[in-house]
């Protein structure tokens, strides 16, 4: 078809589906091909390039005193014809244009609107790139056509397929289908989008496929049924085909056969609006298809264009009547004259030009769902514009070398070339029409939805759409609330390998298999995950521990002996009576001074062994309740110096006792000299000093302070004091236990002496108690875990405590409170004789 104009544009669309090659038989110039199988779509298509082109002639405002003319070409769905028609149009070659013997003036066409396929567009513009020929398909969505480096001088009006694979990704996510399986076509459209699954539809895209097969170009039953059996054993339940409708119909009937139902199909753009699918006995299976549909768009007027077309219009035209005439006998199913042999014979009907399409249910009308055509409105207005802008330039400002611009009577195609690549306008339909810099158009895409409706009837229902916009990014719109499902719960199914992983757990990789494919292991010990699906188990805060689900992290509990639990509170109470106890035994002993026992067991020292063990009992006190620095500090310092007091007025007593004895002796007067009262004191002092240095050294060389210890118990927190120095510690008790041993051994040299002096009995006898106590003491307090350590320790000083105050001071206190009578200096000094 064409028609004549200033600049001429070429189109290349699939007028017939199939063609027959005739015999070659080299003895003569071959036949060219014929063509069969009218295609009603591609025809309106190529009409609607005519409108356009009509359109723009009559718009003053674009390309003013400048007449578009067009010359459409029939491609038959091959390869060899497309790319035999467009090397026509390019070289001028065609019947109806016959150039100037100079070849001076514009060529033939400016630019080509086409291909529909991606394997033709890539053969062609290959070679169109070559002399910088445009070509804008309205169809060829293959993304390798996005390589500016191969194709210089391609464009498209239709997104490219990494745009439709990344759209089908964003409607993968939205329902949380991982799992899926992937059918292509066996051509560049098929094999380009696997390969732009597999890359996008990674560990980034949050999706794995479980199988990819090809779908084998014919009909191949063998083949067919081979893919169908995977599709039936794999756990994918969502199927995505990349592929056009003729492998589709093929499939289906494979499906039907085996009867296999519940699958959630995903359909390209190739088959998503194919009518021939969309039947009764296909929708039980296809029923709930979500597919990827080219743009729709209104193009007013277009269908009052489409009823001027009439074969007696076009009679001047053999090479355009044909067309009409064609579609004209296709709709009307009559034949023109002359009719082949038997048509009228046979009952065929004549057709005379003058039948009313209108009367007719022709899909060739039914303007409501334009998407292929509206590509091919935008392609011819992009180049429309390009031109536009081309012939608006101003000499001496142009783009071209020395500031030059193009002309109408001199066109180049690769000038186009620069104005369609800054190309911007917008469609009476409200879309922005621009390309990038791969000549790639602003993707968007229509969400459609294959429903079943209850009288048996199928519709297709536009459910959203999934765009880029300059300025933002690619935007998937969905209304769920329209999807129609086809299983019973009418809910989305679920699709995964596996079951996503819990709070608690985390995903360990299944070898050899898809990421997608994992096993859920529970948090170790110490650890957790709060998120779904978490690849690590993240440990817990120091003070934290997981939960039983570990799912989150609670406080741990904190553990130390406290005063208000029932072991602090017993051990408290012991203290304060063993302090109580003292007391009253020191006011007993006040009281009694001046009675003989109390004189006789050197009353000033036993005063002084009072004292000390009421600070014994009470520094115990500093190892209950939490601790803190100044009690950790003072705890060991306060129970060293306790202590030693303590055992120092009983070895300053024991010596004492054996200074009495030798002095009792003729000749020993002199040893009590070297043991008189201040000597006493400064004995018990200077033995007191010597621990308090020693705490002193302890405390500023490597102090005790508060440790908060986790290795007990996971899931407890024991607060206790370190000691810094173990070598402090071990002084601190080694002075202890050497003062006590010396003064043991003192007693029990004396424990022989006269009853007069029998204290060396009392003493030897609370020693041995506290020397038992002392050392039964460390293996135990080693041993003890956490609080139990201080329980042990504390336990230790109540009892060593408790045995000194009853050894020493019990038998004192039942004579002076019970036996009054023996409280007397015969009495005593009787025990001596009757002994």
């Amino acid at each position: 078809m064409h028609k004549d104009g200033d600049v001429v544009l070429g189109g290349l669309f699939h007028i017939h589906f199939f063609s027959t090659y005739p015999d070659l038989s080299f003895i003569s110039e071959p036949q060219q091909p014929s063509c069969h199988g009218f295609d009603v779509s591609g025809f309106r298509q190529a009409l609607t390039m005519a409108f356009a082109i009509d359109e723009i002639n009559r718009n003053s405002n674009l390309l003013p005193n400048v007449t578009l003319g067009y010359s459409l070409y029939d491609n038959c769905f091959q390869l060899g014809i497309g790319f035999r028609a467009a090397l026509s149009l390019v070289s001028g070659q065609e019947e109806q244009v016959i150039l100037h013997e100079t070849c001076v003036g514009n060529p033939p066409v400016l630019g080509i609107v086409g291909e529909s396929s991606s394997t033709r567009s890539i053969a062609i513009s290959t070679v169109l790139g070559l002399y910088r020929v445009p070509m804008v398909s309205y169809f060829a969505t293959c993304s390798c056509l996005s390589d500016r480096k191969k194709f210089p001088s391609f464009f498209r009006t239709i997104p490219s397929d990494a745009f439709q694979v990344r759209a089908m990704i964003q409607i993968l996510k939205r329902f949380g289908w991982t799992w899926t399986g992937l059918l292509i076509s066996d051509d560049d459209y098929g094999l380009h989008a696997a390969q732009s699954f597999q890359s996008d539809l990674g560990p980034s895209g949050g999706g794995c496929l479980a199988y990819t097969e090809i779908l084998p170009r014919g009909d191949n039953p063998v083949e067919l049924k081979r893919i169908v059996d995977v599709m039936k054993k794999s756990t994918a339940r969502v199927v995505i085909v990349f592929a056009h409708e003729s492998h589709m119909i093929n499939l289906m009937e494979e499906v039907v056969r085996q009867n296999v139902t519940g699958l959630q199909w995903i359909a390209s753009e190739g088959w998503t609006s194919a009518t021939v699918l969309q039947t009764p006995r296909l929708m039980p299976y296809l029923g709930g298809t979500l597919g990827i549909a080219i743009r729709r768009g209104e193009m007013p007027g277009l269908r009052d264009f489409l009823l001027q077309i009439r074969p007696d219009l076009h009679h001047n035209n053999s090479y355009g009547n044909n067309t009409v005439n064609q579609f004209w006998e296709y709709t009307f199913q009559c034949r023109f004259a002359p009719t082949p042999a038997g048509w009228v014979e046979a009952g065929g009907a004549l057709c005379t030009g003058q039948e009313d399409l209108e009367n007719v249910e022709t899909e060739f009308l039914d303007i409501s769902n334009l998407r292929p055509e509206y590509n091919v409105y935008k392609a011819v207005y992009a180049l429309a514009y390009a031109l536009d802008d081309m012939l608006q330039c101003e000499p001496g400002r142009g783009p071209f070398s020395g500031h030059s611009c193009g002309n109408l009577q001199r066109l180049e195609p690769w000038q186009l070339v620069y104005y369609l690549e800054k190309v911007n306008f917008t469609t009476s339909f409200g879309d922005q029409m621009l390309f990038d810099k791969n000549g790639d158009v602003l993707p968007i895409y229509d969400i459609m939805n294959w429903q079943w409706l209850p009288d048996g009837r199928t519709k297709v229902q536009n459910v959203g759409e999934v765009k880029k916009s300059a300025f933002k990014g690619e935007e998937l719109t969905l209304d769920e609330d329209k999807i129609f499902w086809s299983f019973e719960t009418k809910e989305p199914l679920q699709s995964v390998c596996s079951e996503s992983c819990p709070p608690g757990t985390r995903v360990a990789r299944k070898k050899g298999e898809p990421e997608c494919c994992f096993d859920c292991i529970p948090c170790s010990e110490g650890k957790i995950s709060n998120k779904t699906d978490s690849m690590e188990c993240t440990s817990c805060p120091e003070d934290f521990w997981p939960s039983p689900q570990r799912d989150y992290c609670v406080p741990k509990t904190s553990e130390f002996l406290s005063f208000h639990e029932s072991l602090g509170i017993c051990l408290t109470a012991t203290s304060l009576l063993g302090t109580f106890i003292c007391a009253v035994v020191l006011g007993i002993f006040i009281y009694h001074r001046q009675t003989p026992i109390v004189r006789a067991n050197n009353s000033e020292l036993s005063f002084q062994l009072l004292l000390s063990l009421k600070l014994c009992f009470l520094c115990s006190l500093l190892f209950i309740g939490r601790p803190r620095p100044w009690t950790c500090q003072l705890r060991h310092a306060a129970f060293g110096i306790s202590f030693v007091l303590c055992v120092s007025c009983i070895l300053v007593k024991t010596m004492v006792v054996l200074a009495v004895f030798k002095a009792s002796k003729p000749g020993g007067e002199a040893s009590l000299k070297w043991f008189g009262a201040v000597q006493q004191r400064g004995t018990v002092f200077a033995l007191t000093c010597i621990q308090a240095v020693i705490c002193t050294a302890w405390i500023v060389s490597s102090s005790p302070a508060p440790h908060k210890n986790t290795e007990y118990h996971n899931d407890k927190i024991v607060y206790e004091c370190v000691v810094g120095s173990t070598v402090g510690f071990a002084v601190l008790l080694g002075y202890i236990g050497l003062l006590a041993i010396l003064s043991f051994l003192l007693a029990f040299l004396a424990r022989n002496l006269p009853d007069s002096f029998n204290e060396a009995k009392l003493i030897t006898f609370s020693m041995l108690i506290f020397c038992a106590v002392w050392v039964a003491f460390v293996p135990a307090y080693i041993s003890s875990p956490g609080k139990y350590a201080d329980a042990v320790e504390v336990f230790a000083i109540l009892a060593s405590s408790f045995g000194l105050l009853v050894a020493l001071f019990g038998p004192k206190c039942y004579i002076i409170l019970l036996r009054p009578e023996r409280n007397t200096k015969k009495a005593i000094m009787g025990r001596g004789i009757k002994s």
